[in-house]
């Protein structure tokens, strides 16, 4: 079964602000190859999104969240925060992985 994938407004507000954050500190071409990778990661998480760990938040919240961690290299830098629900994968945030916890406030 492959999952849709469903970026919050949240979510995709903080994608764009990293991809410009990268763009600005490091290359355009940099932030370019760090956004492809999570395009192809958003394709990896809609084909089996319960391999992805629980996050550390996850008992905090009503719903169960998980993350997935993605990066333009070899180590992540960033996570998609999401949950799973009939047939939907719903990420509620992107996140460096320096930020602190979530917390409810923040969805």
């Amino acid at each position: 079964m492959t999952f849709e994938v469903v970026l919050t407004t949240k979510a995709h507000e903080q994608l764009e602000a990293a991809h410009a954050w990268w763009a600005q500190h490091r290359s355009a071409s940099q932030a370019a190859r760090w956004y492809n990778e999570f395009a192809r990661a958003l394709v990896i998480l809609a084909e089996n999104p319960e391999r992805w760990p629980l996050s550390a938040e996850s008992g905090v919240f009503p719903v169960e969240i998980r993350d997935l961690r993605f990066g333009a290299g070899s180590r992540p830098t960033h996570r998609a925060v999401f949950t799973i629900r009939d047939g939907l994968i719903l990420v509620l945030a992107i996140r460096h992985l320096a930020q602190r916890a979530l917390e409810t406030d923040d969805f």
